[in-house]
């Protein structure tokens, strides 16, 4: 009886909390809403070049850094005069800004962290993440010290694998004696397409692989590299010529015999294309053409 009694009395004790959770979190998200507006002006006022009314986003004593500088400055009339000149060094710059999250300190101080673009005619845009203490203060939330980390760029070699983009999902090609399934797949910041194939026959895998596609920046042209579960590999470069890529390969087969093709990719939609391989040699002797064959996107 004594056990029943506590546990309703701790029953009893939570639910009467919970009325005073839910107002906290209705709190902090309509001050977190409060502090998106914030930031939203701030933008506003950048992008027209308004030193003042940026200034007036700041706390009376806050504290402000130049990015071109470095100079350190405190109050509104400093941080107006830093933005002044900032403008007059930086013409026409517009700026973005990304709000990641926003976490409470206090009632009357948050944390903001997010991702800043600053966009400058004829340059390469500059990307930082930041972190901006704000300061609630006569019913307002002011920015009170803003701390930038340049965030690196990675280079992309996608704007020449772009139009292999197609390729990415996955692909079925089958007929009465085996079924090929093909994954294509981006690898981070875009730098390669990945392919991975099973040919099954049966219930069985019979073969399974991975090829990789890239650019070679030192060639200036398409690459790939393609392992086998048999132990197998090889390479190719690929070149366009209109719907088609030829894949000129060679390789080396599980044996040690070495082994060259032309594949032949025909692109006829984003959701089908044919391959064909011709001019296939194994140390030296020709083999037969492989007929073009449909493969569809599952």
């Amino acid at each position: 009886m004594c056990l029943l009694r506590n546990l309703l009395i701790a029953t009893l004790a939570t639910s009467s909390l919970l009325p005073v959770v839910f107002a906290e979190e209705d709190r902090q998200a309509t001050e977190a809403g409060a502090i998106r507006k914030a930031v939203e002006a701030y933008v506003t006022a950048f992008n027209q070049a308004d030193a003042k009314a940026l200034a007036d986003l700041w706390a009376p004593e806050a504290v402000y850094s130049n990015p071109l500088s470095g100079e350190q400055v405190v109050g509104r009339k400093a941080i107006e005069e830093q933005f002044k000149e900032l403008f007059a060094a930086v013409k026409a710059a517009k700026l973005e800004a990304t709000t990641v999250s926003i976490d409470f300190v206090s009632p009357n101080v948050a944390i903001e962290q997010g991702i800043a673009k600053v966009i400058r005619p004829d340059e390469a845009p500059e990307e930082t993440e930041y972190s901006a203490v704000y300061v609630k203060q006569g019913g307002q939330w002011l920015l009170d010290r803003v701390t930038e980390e340049v965030v690196p760029i990675v280079a992309s070699h996608y704007e020449h694998l772009q139009e292999l983009e197609w390729m990415v999902g996955s692909w079925v090609d089958h007929d009465d004696a085996a079924t090929v399934v093909t994954e294509c797949s981006w690898t981070r910041n875009n730098n390669f397409l990945t392919r991975s194939f099973a040919v099954q026959v049966g219930d069985q895998i019979d073969l399974a692989g991975m090829q990789i596609i890239g650019w070679d920046p030192a060639a200036r042209q398409i690459r790939s590299w393609v392992f086998d579960s048999d132990g197998g590999f090889g390479q190719a470069t690929w070149s366009k010529k209109g719907n088609r890529w030829f894949v000129q390969q060679s390789g080396v087969l599980p044996d040690g015999r070495k082994s060259s093709s032309v594949n032949i990719i025909t692109y006829v939609d984003d959701n089908t294309c044919t391959l064909q391989s011709i001019n296939r040699t194994v140390d030296g002797e020709l083999l037969p053409n492989i007929a073009e064959v449909q493969i569809k996107k599952n």
